[in-house]
């Protein structure tokens, strides 16, 4: 805006010495302004940067953690794949006997050729037995050169935990043929008797090759220590995060954890901690000359619990900067493109024409945005009418889906009674008889007098009619329709409850049964008739799958599965053919089933799998050594008062 000038008339010699005096001031006031648009340019640019650096780092670091935690997983899972291999050896009756006769040499060789199968199927790295001294008995690579056979490993950490009767675990290098694996061990019993320990050997070094980004961000994986044993660097293998205490490095040196490896510490040029948790480190690549300058990677840790593993993502922060630093070049660019637009405009705005030309834009385009908020308003109201149209019948969908379940849950419990229904009948009708004839008894009897004799025989029909009350009892509750109110229930109690409902198929079917309760008062957060329902329908298919077989038993136990005591589990177990992999893979769908036309709708897996999953819990199958065990997973509830 131009210069309001004072109308007052100057005497003439005055008018020269007071536009000199002003032409300095007006110099001065430039000179500062532009000062300000240069600090206020700079401070935009260290802006820019800072925020271009602060974003691109939480992508980057998102990022890493997605990868971090598929990696971890796929370490856990990995692992746990493994975690019931050494109990299965215990229920080898060949193993068991090694290791009580241990010089017999057709026995080792029956083993040793037994582990060796098992070590080709599972592919495992090596499997050997050790007796109670710490000496190997059998191993699965008996034929090898460095055979593990005779091998003294009592010094091994695993082994020691395993001896105490612990499960051993433990990852280290190889004393023998130098190969790093992680070792599971555990203990084998017989009568409550500790015979020696199964150990199993996994490589887990082939996760590394898939750490391989592409790009230059590195991969470790160390232990409590720091000792590094996994990377994507090669490099970076077998050295810590930090130098080792004297006492921990006696101590690696003693178990021989990393055999003949000097452990040098990884060498770090800085370390900045971030408040995200994160750190901006600088590591100096052992393999790369000393002059060449670090790359700034960004760290994140995730610990692998019980194991106290830390898994280490290093992810590259050269690109990051990099693409900062252009971020900021395009601030200042922006930013002096603007000041020169606004130089523009203000010399423009000078114009009487030009500001009455934006304030006519300015009317139009206000009238232009009411009519579009309007016409916006409008249609949000219609999306909103029918999402609310379209939640409704979704309600109205969950609550029919929920009624549906309810009534399949109830017809599959029908279904059961439906297939017991000639071994109840055949239950109820003995005492029925037996009624019949006590009573044209007590007739006789009160006839000749003899009313002690008849007294007893009342007392029989009492005893009877009651037992006939309990059968009908239990099927009354059975086939009664649950509630979804979830309380603790006794497990005991559930499994007494459904052995009522199949004692008869046993006894007709000479099906040995073994029950196991490890606590004598489990509860289970769940609902005690659908829990019976799922109870009764496993081992309603045991008892199918041994049909044919000579020697049939039924097991069943339950106990703790945790050492937090939060869950527990119940293991149905039987001696029949087992489960094919295609059996395995399709268990819980509904309509398959494995029994023959007209024996089996397909549904009582699948009706089961979903009752246990409402109880927060897991139906899962397991192959055994002689059949096919199912194993329910609950939550634990507190005992009832």
């Amino acid at each position: 805006m131009p210069p309001l000038h004072d109308t007052t008339t100057l005497p003439s010699a005055l008018a020269p010495g007071v536009s000199a005096a002003r032409t300095p001031r007006r110099r001065w006031r430039g000179a500062l302004a532009w000062c300000v648009v240069a600090l206020v340019g700079a401070a935009l640019a260290w802006l820019a940067y800072w925020w271009l650096e602060e974003l691109n780092t939480e992508r980057v670091r998102t990022a890493g953690a997605r990868r971090l935690e598929t990696y971890a997983a796929s370490l856990e899972n990995l692992l746990d794949k493994y975690e019931f291999l050494p109990r299965m050896l215990e229920l080898d009756k060949d193993v068991v006997a090694l290791l009580q006769h241990q010089d017999d040499p057709a026995l080792r060789h029956t083993v040793n050729d037994y582990l060796e199968r098992l070590n080709r199927q599972a592919g495992t790295s090596t499997i050997y037995i050790v007796n109670l001294q710490g000496r190997t008995q059998a191993a699965s690579n008996w034929r090898q050169k460095d055979s593990f056979v005779g091998d003294y490993v009592a010094f091994r950490p695993y082994l020691q935990d395993a001896l105490r009767g612990r499960s051993g675990r433990f990852y280290g290098v190889g004393t023998t043929n130098r190969e790093a694996g992680y070792f599971f061990a555990q203990g084998i019993y017989r009568d409550g008797k500790m015979l020696g320990v199964a150990t199993v050997k996994v490589n887990i070094s082939e996760l590394e090759k898939s750490w391989n980004t592409g790009t230059l961000d590195k991969v470790m994986l160390a232990d409590s220590n720091g000792v590094i044993f996994l990377s994507s660097a090669p490099a970076w293998r077998y050295r810590t995060l930090g130098p080792l205490p004297a006492a921990v490095r006696a101590h690696l040196e003693q178990t021989r954890q990393y055999h003949q490896e000097a452990l040098p510490p990884l060498r770090f040029d800085a370390d900045v901690p971030r408040a995200d948790g994160t750190r901006v480190v600088t590591i100096r690549d052992p393999g790369a000359p000393d002059h060449m300058r670090a790359l700034p990677m960004l760290a994140q840790t995730r610990m692998l619990a019980p194991r106290q593993w830390n898994f280490i993502y290093l992810s590259d922060l050269s690109t990051v900067r990099a693409n900062s630093r252009i971020g900021m070049v395009f601030a200042i660019l922006a930013y002096g493109f603007l000041v020169l637009l606004f130089l523009f405009f203000r010399q423009r705005r000078r114009a009487l024409r030009q500001r009455m030309q934006a304030r006519e834009d300015l009317l139009s385009a206000y009238n232009s945005l009411e009519a579009m908020v309007a016409e916006r308003t409008s249609r949000l109201e219609k999306i909103t009418q029918s999402l609310s149209e379209e939640i409704e019948v979704r309600r109205q969908a969950e609550q029919q889906l929920h009624r549906t379940q309810s009534e399949l849950f109830h017809a599959g419990k029908m279904a059961v009674l439906g297939q017991m229904s000639a071994s109840i009948t055949h239950e109820l009708n003995q005492p029925l008889t037996a009624l019949r004839t006590m009573s044209d008894n007590a007739v006789l009897l009160f006839e000749r007098g003899r009313v002690d004799d008849a007294r007893n025989n009342l007392k029989n029909i009492s005893q009877i009619v009651a037992r006939m009350g309990t059968i009908t009892g239990k099927l009354k509750t059975f086939a009664r329709k649950s509630n979804d109110a979830l309380v603790a229930v006794s497990i005991e109690t559930a499994i007494s409850n459904t052995l009522v409902l199949i004692e008869r198929r046993l006894s007709l079917e000479k099906v040995t049964f073994q029950l196991r309760i490890a606590e004598p008062e489990l509860y289970a957060l769940c609902d005690s008739n659908r829990l019976e329902q799922v109870l009764l329908n496993l081992m309603t298919n045991a008892l199918d799958s041994m049909a044919s077989c000579g020697e049939k038993v039924l097991s069943l136990s339950a106990g703790l599965s945790d050492a937090a005591g939060e869950w527990l589990e119940i293991r149905v177990a039987d001696t029949g053919p087992g489960l094919s992999e295609e059996a395995r893979a399709r268990l819980f769908e509904p309509f398959y089933t494995t029994k023959p036309q007209g024996q089996g709708l397909g549904l009582g897996l699948a009706i089961s799998a979903q009752i246990v999953q409402d109880f927060g819990g897991t139906l899962s199958a397991e192959q055994t050594g002689a059949g096919a065990c199912f194993v329910i997973k609950l939550k634990t509830a507190p005992l009832e008062i």
